[in-house]
């Protein structure tokens, strides 16, 4: 008896302070948030087709290098974390929270997150599967511009902030203090990077009306004030898992399986967290501009513009206006909606984050098992 009350007092625990985590991440857009659209990654019309090309074709061999890579680390455990550490960052990307004083917003990018639990070449591909599902079924983020965003959001915090600034300052022996640091210092530099990519692409697409030094002063900036906030819930996160399974963080340094490490709480918490969070809380998303419309904004007076008008991009469109089932999170269009409408928005919200998160689970786990399968018959 006393081993059941332990083994139920502790998912007990577990289910409390995935709650707090997620109340931590949303914590702005209870204070200062409005039901608003989620719109949240580059637009095609930022990019030339050129550009476009070319960022598809860096990604696909990041891709293909990682899922080579990842091969040898997957397990019975490791795949469904996949899943479910997608499904969760799916859902915390629906947050927008507000920077006060700015009027502007953000959300989490968690590449940074992914990769400390499931090592960078893991992360990249999990989280190549949120961002895809993003574009397809929700228009979010042009579908020229996916190389773009998966590149932007994943190579730079995976390949670059994670082993360059997070295990150095890490180390093998973990702390509580080194782990915040950590989080927060490589999650700073992680988004400045993948703003700065942005304002690369844009100018070298030849989009005259974002001059290069102009679109840096205003998109680095609000970056930093993000980026802090990303770092601060990576860390909430980190810190709990570290002290609940800190061999999970071990195993994910060392690029190696999780064996026979016994996961279930920690899938069960996630779960319940995604839930939450695509369910409900994303209901609180800041109606804000996110820091890359709100940086257009600064320097056109309109957070969006018209696209580029050339055959690739409108083909691009026609086949999102297919496969988009719910465009914006929502049953319809968010910018039409008034105060009579916001109930139905919030339920489409709701059905948006919950299928959102199914799909990213399902796919990231099917990758993994092809994977796996893959690496076993070789």
């Amino acid at each position: 008896m006393l081993c059941i009350f332990l083994k139920y007092s502790r998912l007990t625990s577990f289910f409390y302070l995935c709650i707090q985590i997620v109340l931590q991440i949303n914590f702005l857009c209870y204070r200062y948030g409005l039901s608003g659209g989620i719109r949240m990654h580059m637009a095609d019309a930022l990019l030339s087709p050129a550009m476009g090309g070319i960022m598809w074709a860096a990604t696909t061999a990041t891709i293909v290098y990682s899922a080579r890579k990842v091969q040898n680390q997957l397990d019975d455990r490791k795949i469904p974390l996949m899943g479910v550490l997608g499904s969760f960052v799916f859902a915390a990307q629906m947050i927008n929270f507000a920077i006060p004083g700015t009027g502007s917003s953000g959300h989490l990018g968690g590449g940074l997150l992914l990769a400390i639990l499931l090592g960078p070449y893991g992360a990249f591909l999990t989280l190549a599967s949120v961002l895809t599902v993003q574009a397809l079924f929700f228009a979010d983020g042009g579908l020229l511009a996916l190389g773009a965003n998966i590149f932007n959001l994943g190579f730079f915090p995976c390949f670059i902030a994670y082993p360059c600034i997070y295990k150095k300052i890490t180390g093998s022996r973990l702390s509580q203090q080194k782990l915040i640091t950590g989080s927060v210092i490589a999650a700073l530099i992680g988004l400045q990077l993948g703003a700065f990519g942005v304002v690369l692409q844009t100018y070298f697409s030849g989009i005259s009306v974002l001059p290069l030094t102009s679109f840096l002063l205003v998109m680095q900036p609000i970056h930093l004030a993000i980026g802090l906030v990303e770092g601060l819930a990576t860390a909430g996160v980190i810190t709990f898992i570290w002290k609940a399974r800190p061999e999970i963080l071990g195993l994910a340094m060392n690029e190696k399986p999780l064996g026979s490490l016994p996961i279930k709480n920690v899938i069960i918490g996630l779960l319940a967290a995604t839930a939450l969070t695509g369910g409900l809380l994303a209901w609180y998303a800041s109606e804000n501009p996110d820091g890359l419309e709100w940086s257009i904004e600064k320097i056109t007076g309109s957070p969006e513009f018209e696209s580029q008008s050339q055959p690739l991009h409108n083909k691009l469109q026609s086949v999102q206006e297919k496969t988009g089932l719910m465009p914006d999170y929502s049953f319809g269009s968010k910018d039409e909606a008034d105060e009579g409408s916001r109930a139905e928005n919030r339920a489409g919200t709701t059905v948006a984050g919950l299928f959102g998160g199914f799909l990213v689970l399902a796919i990231a786990m099917l990758m993994g098992f092809f994977l796996k399968k893959r690496n076993t018959a070789a």
